[in-house]
């Protein structure tokens, strides 16, 4: 076990103070049209698309949120911003899903794409989505702005 300057041991659970904020902005995506048959998803009414972002890592930054469903259109914009508090930035990766909501029974899956947060850049960066088993999808793609600000320790 690899111990620190000061003789001290690396403990995910200790309570540790924030070192980055990341800002992350989901913009729209694209491309279900192309890569999902209709019948993938729910027959019954225009896809309602949200998408599920979070982080994993320590325990005190593992969280996910939601944006709003987007009904009847299959370019999803959602235009939500969503702020990360992030004490181990190093180990820390950025998940994103996306769902079809479906009222009468499981929503159903619509990509995934997991991210490391230290190779992240500021910007706009369009995003690929993958399937459960890691393949990615020809034309799904995401919009997403990701901005860091630094925390004075």
């Amino acid at each position: 076990m690899n111990v620190g300057p000061n003789d001290q041991v690396f403990d995910a659970k200790a309570k540790l103070p924030v070192k980055k904020i990341l800002k992350v902005k989901m913009y729209m995506g694209d491309g279900w049209h192309l890569d999902f048959k209709k019948r993938h998803l729910n027959l019954w009414s225009p896809p309602e698309f949200y998408t599920r972002i979070g982080i994993a890592g320590v325990p005190a930054d593992k969280i996910m949120k939601k944006t709003k469903k987007r009904k009847g259109n299959w370019t999803p914009v959602w235009d939500e911003e969503f702020t990360f508090q992030l004490t181990v930035p190093e180990i820390a990766l950025l998940r994103v899903e996306v769902h079809e909501y479906n009222m009468s029974d499981k929503d159903y899956f619509a990509g995934q794409s997991c991210l490391q947060v230290s190779e992240l850049r500021t910007g706009f960066r369009t995003v690929p989505l993958f399937s459960r088993q890691g393949e990615q999808y020809t034309s799904l793609r995401l919009l997403l702005r990701f901005e860091f600000v630094d925390v004075d320790i």
